[in-house]
């Protein structure tokens, strides 16, 4: 495409991948504006990488002009308007053989060629840890890419926070207070399933935030007999009903996660941990005992402002970072301002809860156990 002066116009391409969250709407508006502001071009792709590598499947095809009548209110809507995907990571794609059997192929050239057959001259990746994995790689076959921090679970190192973790963690805690009436009310307890994978930051600050009793982490293997015995000790004072906040990514000490599902291509399926905790609960404190797992509903919905303007902030970011020749970072939440991130650096590991820090000593400060 040439422009008005007759020079080539750059043009930008967006991709969104992973788990969606609220605030993906906001970056993508802040790209388009920022990227339109300066003259460029912006184009979606379709469904993470999905709309270079099957774009057959899109009636319009897999990768979509963005213009400002595409993003025009759009940034309080939740989920992300050119769609997203947390299967068939394309450095490990499942394909089916000749023989039957379903292996994994790197289909990362597919995706560099394909980027430069649509005249992409720089792409912006919004996502979790596994799409800043992908953007690492693509970076090093030479794709001039930038990442924006994106997940509930707040577990993406390099970033004080990524952006939908401030939404989850609100919805989760107004769901412990409509909880805790009913449990004062039937004086029963109530086991609360969270999000968060790997890493207990949503339930560990929902949990606090919500006066639950105990919070189960997946950094802290508990031992349910200790939990049960909170339970004894509440009945014992005269509160015969407790909160009780559960990570996905829980164990009980010496086992493993709850595995719901495991299919190649995609990254495990956590859950069933509540289920199991809130019949061990049942049976060893006698006490009725339900389960809410609050699951895919802390995904939706509206953003806060906090992860709207952290949204708004990064893509400008992402905007600017393209401007001033960088490729291979992610843009990172330093308060108070923003910075870049090697995206090697920001894949290195996993942000975890660290069992020394002062959200950890105020729930025991408070009484809260952790199983532990």
């Amino acid at each position: 495409m040439i422009n008005r002066e007759g020079t080539p116009r750059f043009r930008v391409g967006i991709s969104t991948g992973g788990g969606d969250a609220p605030g993906l709407n906001a970056v993508i508006r802040a790209v388009v504006l920022s990227s339109l502001h300066r003259g460029w071009e912006c184009h979606g792709i379709r469904d993470g990488f999905h709309g270079i590598l099957a774009p057959k499947q899109y009636p319009n095809g897999g990768v979509i002009p963005l213009y400002r009548d595409s993003v025009r209110g759009i940034t309080h809507i939740g989920g992300t308007i050119i769609g997203t995907t947390n299967w068939g990571n394309p450095l490990h794609y499942p394909t089916t053989g000749s023989d039957g059997q379903v292996y994994e192929r790197d289909r990362s050239d597919e995706i560099v060629n394909g980027l430069a057959a649509h005249g992409l001259d720089a792409v912006i990746s919004i996502g979790g840890d596994g799409s800043m994995t992908i953007a690492a790689a693509l970076a090093r076959k030479g794709v001039r890419i930038i990442g924006v921090p994106k997940t509930i679970d707040n577990d993406l190192d390099g970033t004080v926070v990524t952006f939908g973790f401030d939404t989850a963690l609100a919805f989760a805690t107004e769901c412990l207070d409509r909880l805790l009436s009913t449990a004062q009310a039937h004086q029963r307890v109530i086991v609360v399933e969270v999000m968060g994978r790997y890493a207990g930051w949503i339930a560990l600050n929902a949990g606090i935030s919500g006066s639950a009793n105990a919070i189960l982490i997946p950094e802290i293997p508990y031992d349910i007999n200790k939990v049960a015995a909170k339970i004894k000790k509440r009945e014992a004072d005269g509160r015969c009903y407790s909160i009780v906040v559960v990570a996905e990514g829980a164990t009980p000490a010496g086992g493993d996660v709850s595995v719901v599902e495991h299919e190649l291509g995609r990254d495990k399926r956590l859950g069933g941990i509540g289920e199991r905790i809130a019949h061990e609960l049942q049976e060893l404190t006698s006490r009725e005992t339900r389960l809410v797992v609050l699951g895919h509903l802390l995904r939706g919905g509206s953003p806060t402002t906090f992860d709207r303007l952290l949204a708004l902030r990064f893509g400008a970011a992402a905007t600017r970072a393209i401007e001033e020749g960088q490729s291979g970072v992610m843009v990172a939440l330093d308060p108070p301002g923003v910075r870049y991130v090697p995206l090697e650096e920001a894949t290195k590991r996993m942000k975890t809860v660290p069992l020394d820090c002062d959200s950890v000593r105020t729930a025991r400060d408070l009484g809260i156990v952790f199983g532990d």
